[in-house]
Parts: C-alpha cells; structure tokens; sequence
C-alpha cells in the first residue's frame, strides 16, 4: 500500500463534489405575498366605510331641489310680514335707488335709480289654482294685451317650484310714441297661498355694455336686483331665510 500524500492547504485528496442548488422564491410569488394583505386589509376597511357611511342624499331638482342652509341668516335687508304672519319677504331698503310702500299684502318697490322700473313682492290666496293659472290670472286682470316672450324654466320662489314668465307690452307715451316695456313674473303655491314676484321697466337687451355680463334674457334693469328677494319669501313655518 503506498503511502498518501498531503498537500498543504488540503485535508484530504482533490475530489469532484456537488451541492444541492438553493431554493429561490420567484417574483411573482414575492408580489403575491405583499398583495394579498393589502387586498384584504383593503376589503375589510372598505366594507367598513360601506357599512358605517350614510349615502348622500341625492336631490332630483325639480320637484326636490333641497333645502336652503339652515344657518340663521344674516338681516342685511328689511323683511316684511304679513299681518296674519301668513308669509314674509324680504324687500330693498329705502333709499336713493327705491321709494317703498308695504301694504297688508305685501310690498311696491318703486325703483327710482338708474331706467326706473316697480318691484312687486306680495301674496294673494291660491284658491286651488295652480301657479300657471295665477300667473295668467294675473296678466290677464293687468295687461290683457302683453305677448309672451318665453317662460322661465325651473322657476323657485321662496325655494318652492313655481312657475315664471317674461312678457313684453308697448304702452303709449306722452308723445303718442311707444315704448317697449318687460314684466317678470314668478308665482309659487304652498298651503294654498301664492306668493309673487314681479318685476316692470323699460326692455333694454343685455350684453356686453349692459347687465350682468353673463348671458341673459331677462332684459330689464330692475332684474338684476330682483333674485335676492325672490327666494327670501318664506310662508308660516319656514325655515329662516
């Protein structure tokens, strides 16, 4: 038996050796492991927020066109109201731009700045008509012979769906000459009371030298100060305007 030989460095004789490869965990697996968690913890949270979370209220407008804040308004104009506490509204302060006179059933506006005009704010009753009929009611009984110019879509008073119209007359001056005139009316029913608003002057078209700057066409000076009243209108048992 020969003797073996030893090398420095080395234990035992060179040799041909093999060691099993190292597992490896693929991509794939790796991005499963961190998204199902997060998938789940997703799901539950969410499921929670369903449960938890009333839905919004969803508003088709009209009829249902929501409420007004219900934040106490501040005054800045005068209210009327009704004697019999029936409704109120509030109405232009008097001044340099407005003559008033309130009656029991509502208020005149007289403007007096600017191309003149009257603002009506006032109430008579229903009697089962509805806002249509009052309005016609109304122009036939003062202006039987006016033209419509175009019926205002999604007309609210005092937050109420109404019904509105925009109509033209030619009134004779002093001068035997004919001046144009617009009237706006807006009528709303609730507990069998209408209330109405209506606006008169002279038709002068908006654009970009006159109005609001928007269009519009509504066409008469007094209208742009017209809207802040129209909702305040408010019957018996109202929420404060």
């Amino acid at each position: 038996m020969s003797a073996t030989t030893f090398f420095p460095g080395y234990a035992v004789a060179g040799n041909h050796y093999e060691a099993t490869p190292a597992r490896r965990t693929s991509h794939r697996a790796v991005l499963l492991m961190w998204l199902l968690p997060v998938i789940v913890v997703g799901a539950v949270l969410a499921f929670i927020s369903a449960r938890t979370t009333a839905p919004s209220v969803r508003y088709v407008c009209p009829p249902d066109c929501g409420r007004p804040p219900t934040g106490t308004p501040v005054a800045i104009n005068p209210r009327f109201t009704a004697p019999d506490g029936s409704f109120s509204v509030s109405y232009p302060a008097s001044g340099a731009a407005y003559q008033i006179t309130t009656q029991s059933d509502g208020v005149t506006a007289d403007f007096v700045g600017g191309e003149g005009g009257t603002l009506r704010l006032f109430s008579l009753p229903a009697a089962g008509r509805a806002p249509r009929q009052i309005a016609a009611d109304l122009l036939a009984d003062h202006i039987p012979d006016a033209r419509t110019a175009y019926e205002i879509p999604n007309t609210m008073v005092g937050y109420q769906p109404g019904y509105g119209e925009v109509i033209d007359y030619w009134p004779q001056g002093s001068s035997s000459s004919f001046t144009r005139m617009r009237v706006i009316v807006m009528v709303a029913v609730k507990n069998d009371l209408a209330l109405v608003a209506s606006a008169a002057g002279p038709y002068h078209q908006f654009g970009p030298d006159f109005g609001p700057g928007k269009p519009s066409g509504a066409n008469v000076q007094l209208a742009l100060d017209m809207g802040k009243y129209v909702n305040s209108f408010s019957w018996r048992g109202d929420p404060p305007r």
